[in-house]
């Protein structure tokens, strides 16, 4: 009996789990046929909308090549056409013959509604009309100056082929009217413009004739300008719900029209019947997963490759360069470096990367200034010039170099500023080339001088030594009659006289003794030195020596200054050399004995300027044969000259020279005859 109840028990107790265990097998069993109606459905509706979306893409890209294929066509016809107006001027035909050969190509290309034959002023010559058109071409006039013809002429003759106009809207006889387009062709012979040919397109006839009639009549082709306004219309009405449009620019030397093509479509047709399209839909579904996993793992392969060989070839990329190359985080710290980099520094790639400031290759005389700078750098409130900047950097031996420094942010992938990528050179042999110039430079400048000073010298040894021995005989006399133990002393009354001669004798020494001085500062090299001097003394340092040469060639100086101006700042030797230079060149182009008189004139004046800078114009201007159009191109060329004597330095340091402080130097024709070389100098502000 216990063992009956204990059976009766156990049954009651398992009945409860076996309803519990169906219930959940009935909820799974459920849940996965929604699931699979849910996917079914989903793949069902899916595949509808990509037939739809697939059909409406195959129809968009067929009108797509139509209107491609439309634009070929066109262009090819407007080829031939250009080819055929050139065969009009075969044998240089009369006018006659021209235009019985213009009438036969317009029979035939009835997009042609009138061919021109125009001088090189655009005046007509011959033309000819089509037959096929009635146009009043009287109100038509191309020969102004801003008429779109005018304009594609002038651009064809640059151009040296075809050019076309902008269409323009020609009224018809019958109330309507057509948009034109004109098409202007230059005659060349031999390089010389003999006239132009020019076509008229009517643009309606262009869509008639030259677009297949097979989309003429299920499609509308149109030509439309740039803000969508059609200009000429052809093809069919409107068919269906939706419509499919394609642009097509179409670019002719000198204008551009667009090419649009239209065609109505009713909607996308689906599968007719709903379980044979679940059915392909299914088949389709799993073989398109097992191509999508292949061809899934055959990209992923081949992207893996492709990653790889990308990284090789970066790799050997960054360590082919002679460029120094270092990446570094938000925090300072080093990155990356390439070798090039490594060999520039001195340190392998192992001690700098990872390491933060102060960076080992770091002179320790600029550590703080340069900690100080990437403090700001890293602090994102400066961006660095895009130009680059100069830094000294210390070798692994202790050696200092210059380096150029260009720096940018590093952004990755998402965006996000995650760093500082810096490229380095070592400018160390541009410093030294630029050395070498700059010291080759003052050696030419040297040469120059002494090469002036050499001219020279036999004619002031003539001048300066007689006069310096009559005032120094002059000046012994004088001291003679002064002596109170002679007996020719001058009495009292004349003392005074005497003094104030032997003082003008004294005078006149000094001053050849500045004329000597000038010539030795002119060969003597020295550090340029910026000073502030009035013009006035700049000219008196030169005037000796220009008036000896002046007086051999019977040249009358004229000095010309302006009353109150500044004083000019300059290296005062240099600008001196730049005036004589200047002034003998004026005197031996007028050294020729048709040139009477001969006149140098030496000018300083205020030069434009403003608030901040205040020049001076220096000009030295003479009356002599000129200087032709060829010389003026190599005039200042460095050992270029028309003299046999010269060397063709002279005014190429006179440039040089000016353009160190800031000024120009030119030269310009002066009326009747002669030549203006002119030059600018900085000035001293004036305190107010």
């Amino acid at each position: 009996m216990d063992n009956v109840n204990q059976a009766s028990t156990t049954d009651e107790d398992a009945e409860p789990q076996w309803h519990l265990q169906r219930w959940h097998s009935a909820w799974r069993r459920w849940s996965l046929w929604t699931l699979l109606v849910v996917l079914v459905g989903s793949m069902l509706i899916t595949l509808v909308w990509l037939a739809g979306r697939y059909e409406a893409s195959q129809v968009q890209a067929r009108v797509e090549r139509d209107a491609a294929d439309a634009v070929a066509d066109i262009r090819l016809a407007f080829a031939h056409n250009v080819q055929n107006m050139q065969l009009l001027q075969s044998g240089d035909p009369d006018l006659t013959s021209w235009e019985t050969r213009a009438t036969d190509l317009l029979n035939v290309r009835r997009e042609l509604v009138r061919l021109e034959w125009r001088d090189p002023q655009l005046k007509v010559r011959a033309h000819a009309e089509s037959p096929f058109r009635s146009i009043n071409w009287d109100s038509v006039d191309g020969s102004s100056a801003h008429s779109d013809l005018n304009l594609s002429c002038t651009n064809a003759r640059r151009l040296g082929g075809p050019s076309y106009s902008s269409s323009y809207f020609q009224p018809l006889p019958n109330g309507m009217g057509s948009e034109m387009m004109e098409l202007c062709l230059p005659l060349l012979h031999d390089g010389n413009l003999r006239g132009f040919l020019v076509a008229t397109y009517s643009l309606q006839t262009v869509l008639v004739d030259l677009v297949a009639p097979s989309l003429q009549r299920g499609q509308e082709v149109s030509f439309t300008e740039a803000d969508g306004t059609r200009l000429a219309v052809v093809g069919a009405t409107r068919r269906g719900t939706r419509m499919f449009s394609a642009h097509q620019l179409f670019d002719l030397p000198g204008s551009t029209l667009i090419l649009r093509l239209d065609s109505w479509h009713a909607a996308p047709s689906v599968f007719p019947n709903v379980l044979t399209a679940l059915v392909t839909a299914m088949s389709i579904a799993l073989v398109t997963v097992l191509i999508v996993l292949v061809r899934d793992n055959r990209r992923r392969l081949r992207a893996e490759r492709d990653l790889g060989e990308a990284l090789a070839f970066r790799k050997a990329m960054e360590d082919s360069q002679v460029t120094g190359l270092r990446a570094r985080d938000l925090d300072g710290r080093i990155t990356y470096v390439n070798p090039a980099f490594c060999e520039m520094v001195g340190f392998p790639a192992g001690e700098l990367i990872g390491r933060t400031n102060p960076l080992p290759y770091w002179p320790p005389e600029y550590a703080e200034q340069y900690l100080a700078r990437q403090v700001v750098r890293m602090s994102g409130n400066h961006v660095p010039p895009r130009e680059g900047y100069e830094s000294v950097f210390m070798r692994r031996d202790g050696t200092r170099f210059p380096v150029m420094i260009y720096e940018a942010p590093l952004i990755n992938a998402q965006g996000m500023h995650t760093g500082w990528m810096g490229s380095f050179l070592d400018v160390s042999e541009q410093r030294r080339v630029e050395e070498i110039s700059r010291t080759t430079q003052e050696r030419l400048q040297a040469t120059a001088r002494l090469a002036t000073v050499g001219e020279m010298a036999s004619l002031l040894s003539h001048e300066l030594n007689q006069p310096l021995a009559a005032i120094s005989s002059y000046a012994t006399g004088s001291l003679n009659l002064l002596d109170a133990d002679s007996p020719h002393a001058p009495q009292r009354d004349n003392l005074l006289d005497v003094r104030v001669g032997i003082q003008r004798i004294a005078q006149q020494a000094e001053r050849a003794g500045r004329v000597i001085k000038s010539v030795h500062d002119f060969i003597r090299r020295r550090e340029q030195s910026r000073e502030p001097v009035p013009a006035q003394a700049l000219l008196d340092a030169v005037l000796p020596i220009i008036r000896l040469q002046a007086r051999k060639l019977y040249v009358d100086v004229r000095i010309d200054i302006e009353p109150g101006l500044p004083e000019a700042v300059c290296d005062r030797t240099m600008v001196e050399q730049v005036l004589l230079n200047l002034a003998r060149n004026g005197m031996q182009a007028m050294d020729d004995a048709q040139i009477h008189p001969r006149i140098l004139e030496i000018r300083v004046r205020f030069a434009a300027s403003n608030a901040q800078s205040k020049w001076l114009e220096f000009s030295v201007s003479d009356n002599g044969v000129g200087i032709s159009a060829d010389v003026a191109e190599r005039l200042f060329t460095p050992f270029y000259t028309t003299r046999e004597e010269g060397m063709g330095l002279g005014l190429s340091l006179c440039r040089t020279v000016v353009e160190q402080h800031g000024g120009f130097l030119g030269h310009a024709s002066r009326e009747p005859r002669g030549t203006v070389f002119t030059f600018t100098l900085p000035a001293q502000p004036i305190e107010v």
